[in-house]
């Protein structure tokens, strides 16, 4: 696993902090596992399957699905990297 530099250098974890680890829980088949590790875990595959499947398929709604999957992961990822400083 690489090393976060954001808590070796300020030691607090970075709004990526434990998407490695999330991803490794899913390749293992534990996806509760994987959510609580790292929340926006979900949104950002779906995200990137959207994309994905736009870039082949050409999708007729992809923009308004990019957004939601967008907005929602940010969303995520922020409510999880202030509830870890407040822990």
């Amino acid at each position: 696993m690489l090393p976060c530099f954001s808590k070796q250098l300020f030691g607090i974890d970075c709004p990526g902090c434990g998407l490695q680890r999330s991803i490794l829980l899913l390749l293992n088949g534990e996806f509760i596992a994987a959510f609580k590790m790292y929340p926006a875990i979900y949104p950002l595959l779906a995200l990137g399957c959207v994309i994905l499947l736009n870039k082949i398929l050409g999708l007729k709604y992809a923009t308004q699905m990019i957004m939601g999957l967008s907005i929602s992961s940010v969303a995520l990822i922020l409510i999880n990297f202030f509830i870890k400083l407040i822990h």
